[in-house]
């Protein structure tokens, strides 16, 4: 299925509002998400690891659509981890090879140290034949510095100082501590080199499908993609 502009729309308005509405904005999240999994593969009855859980909306569309979800993040006190979560980082996932139908991670690559890592330990729970769903913000995107954006662009410190200064508080991500400068290159080279995988899907998320091409151009893309989806095939 080919998503337009109309769809983009949808998802830009409900991000407007993530500080002031969290809700709206992952809940239509959460249900683009369930949806685009839909088209690949049978959710009711699948087994789904949700690889740095947070908000309570994805445990919401993911066990309406009839999967056994399963939330997983270092951070205890995140709500779908406290409603039946695994504590644990993705860099060492206590679970067994092949061991789950999807795997489902949403905004966590820009937050671990080893991404790549973390990326491999996805593959190797999900069974053959399952999909792993990555989906990361890549630092040269407009919102690649968080709340910190557009001024990242200027340096990652550089913005930290400024919100700190214009906040009275230090920012919730900081620069190579707790929010790290990965690109569109380095998820697409560590796809397209696993050997273990095959790619089902690799887009801009929010943008209309076409704008995949952009993918095809070095430099540009880090700028117009905004936020890396892959979708990947355990062979």
């Amino acid at each position: 299925m080919e998503r337009g502009i109309g769809r983009s729309v949808r998802l830009f308005r409900a991000f407007l509002v993530e500080q002031t509405e969290p809700e709206v904005f992952y809940g239509t999240l959460a249900r683009d998400s369930c949806e685009l999994l839909a088209e690949l593969t049978t959710l009711d009855g699948a087994r789904v690891l949700d690889v740095g859980a947070g908000p309570a909306e994805f445990a919401h569309e993911f066990r309406a659509a009839g999967a056994t979800y399963v939330p997983i993040d270092h951070d205890p006190s995140v709500s779908s981890v406290r409603d039946g979560g695994v504590v644990a980082t993705a860099e060492a996932l206590p679970f067994a090879d092949g061991s789950v139908d999807v795997v489902f991670s949403s905004n966590l690559w820009e937050h671990v140290r080893a991404p790549e890592h973390a990326a491999d330990e996805m593959v190797r729970v999900v069974r053959p034949g399952g999909l792993v769903f990555l989906s990361y913000t890549n630092w040269l995107s407009p919102w690649g510095g968080h709340e910190t954006s557009p001024w990242h662009w200027l340096g990652g410190e550089r913005a930290v100082r400024r919100y700190t200064r214009k906040q009275g508080h230090p920012p919730k991500n900081t620069v190579d501590r707790t929010l790290f400068r990965v690109s569109v290159a380095q998820g697409l080279r560590w796809a397209e080199n696993n050997p273990d995988v095959e790619v089902l899907a690799a887009r801009p998320r929010y943008l209309p499908d076409v704008a995949r091409h952009v993918l095809r151009v070095p430099g540009l893309r880090e700028i117009v993609t905004w936020n890396l989806l892959l979708i990947l095939r355990r062979r």
